[in-house]
């Protein structure tokens, strides 16, 4: 209801001041034009979540990413004691993660849904400090292949779409350490 509510008000202000300034044919030009490279963006976007969903595919039909996953279980046990006592939940997690980790948050997204539902069960609508754990990965995952935002500088022309990798790198480790220890220091201060 908030993102009506701005793009609404986005528009409008457009359109009056085109009208006050009397340049509402460059604004028609410029809204034709941004809507031709939006559906170019669209159209390079897919083509780039196709590989990579296929990468993904290949990495289960292989085995590899499930051996990623059982490699992330041994962590996450010491971080989610809880949900790891469900193997179900335990494995949505580490293949949320996983994916997470290697860039592709479109296949992560259902595995996260999958263990937050599993998560939920039983806790009368209030998020329990591993639910909110799990949301913290989720939000800040640490990233190998940054897939979706290579793919963007991609189709926005990068000759190097990848040259980001140190820093996501870095960015990523450190969103992670300072989500998870403002996670366990809420928990703590929040039961007192």
């Amino acid at each position: 209801m908030a993102m009506t509510v701005v793009w609404t008000g986005m528009v409008v202000l457009s359109l009056v001041c085109g009208a006050v300034t009397g340049e509402l044919d460059i604004l028609g030009s410029a809204a034709l034009e941004g809507a031709s490279a939006a559906i170019e963006l669209c159209l390079s976007m897919a083509g780039v979540m196709c590989l990579w969903s296929g990468v993904m595919e290949l990495m289960n039909q292989c085995g590899l990413s499930g051996a990623l996953a059982r490699a992330f279980r041994p962590l996450l046990r010491r971080l989610l004691p809880q949900a790891s006592r469900d193997s179900e939940t335990l494995a949505a997690v580490s293949a949320n993660v996983s994916a997470n980790l290697l860039g592709l948050g479109s296949a992560a997204t259902p595995l996260g849904i999958q263990a937050a539902c599993r998560m939920a069960r039983g806790t009368d609508g209030v998020a329990s400090d591993e639910l909110c754990l799990l949301v913290v990965l989720n939000t800040a995952s640490i990233q190998l292949i940054p897939a979706t935002v290579a793919g963007v500088r991609a189709a926005c022309g990068s000759a190097a779409p990848f040259d980001i990798l140190p820093a996501v790198w870095l960015s990523s480790i450190l969103s992670v350490t300072v989500g998870l220890l403002a996670a366990k220091v809420l928990s703590r201060v929040w039961r007192h």
